[in-house]
């Protein structure tokens, strides 16, 4: 009887990641937001937030878990963004050093600034995560646009980052 409940559950668990790997999500179009959110990490997300302000799409932009020894003219710098875009539009959050912390950070910028609607913008791979930990953290009355940053992850990648979703969604399920 014990076989068949593992087994059962290896089942679930590898049709679970079947389905995770195969449909990653993907970019969202042009649909405009208060605001976007980009929490590092993997390449691509800073680009494509800053695109997102580029076009228009958002007016502000948060850059949630930045290493607490970069400095604004530096990331400036790297990313080629002008003065006057760093001052009215970038904020650089400092706080957070996981998802779920990137979660919390942006919750907080997201009250502090009055958004109403926000653009998640990370990697294809980590966005169901990231969105849950967000959706968690935000208000209902908080639309979340999920932009995803099409990437070409490794079995690995995607082996962690499955896991790492069902521990997350079984620990929201449990704090309800």
């Amino acid at each position: 009887m014990l076989r068949r409940i593992l087994s059962g559950l290896f089942l679930i668990w590898a049709l679970g990641f079947l389905w995770f790997s195969v449909s990653l999500p993907g970019p969202a179009g042009d649909k405009a937001t208060d605001a976007v959110i980009v929490p590092t990490g993997a390449a691509g997300r800073i680009a494509q937030g800053l695109s997102v302000l580029d076009e228009g799409l958002a007016e502000k932009m948060l850059v949630s878990g930045v290493d607490r020894d970069v400095r604004v003219g530096e990331f400036a710098a790297e990313f080629d963004v002008d003065e006057a875009r760093m001052e009215c539009c970038v904020t650089l959050g400092f706080s957070a050093t996981d998802t779920r912390t990137n979660a919390t950070e942006s919750a907080n910028w997201v009250s502090a600034n009055d958004i109403s609607s926000l653009r998640l913008v990370t990697s294809d791979w980590h966005m169901r995560r990231a969105a849950g930990e967000l959706d968690r953290m935000l208000p209902d009355d908080v639309t979340v646009v999920r932009d995803a940053v099409i990437s070409e992850p490794s079995v690995w990648t995607l082996f962690l980052e499955y896991n790492k979703l069902i521990a997350s969604s079984a620990a929201g399920i449990v704090n309800l």
